[in-house]
């Protein structure tokens, strides 16, 4: 049985990006700045605060931000494919 990818780990390493440790190995360095910047909903633009954006978790192999308030999909993030035109993410 195949087992589904987790994120086991995460690196803050500048600015907004961070390095995120995948459960089949794969290390992904993933900048979200342009994401942040170029969003135009309050719920995510709050994120342009590095601190707020600095208080991410990782929950169960998920990165998240404020209980959900702000993940993206496993996939996206594997495959570093993290921009403003992302629709996939969740803020609520």
């Amino acid at each position: 049985m195949i087992s589904p990818i987790e994120i086991n780990r995460v690196d803050y390493i500048t600015e907004y990006r961070l390095r995120l440790y995948f459960s089949d190995g794969k290390v992904q360095d993933v900048d979200f700045k342009n994401f942040i910047n170029h969003s135009t909903n309050p719920q995510i633009a709050k994120y342009k605060n590095l601190d707020l954006f600095k208080s991410f978790q990782l929950t169960y192999g998920d990165l998240e931000w404020n209980d959900f308030d702000l993940c993206f999909p496993i996939a996206d993030l594997y495959e570093n494919n993290i921009d403003k035109s992302t629709q996939h993410h969740r803020a609520a």
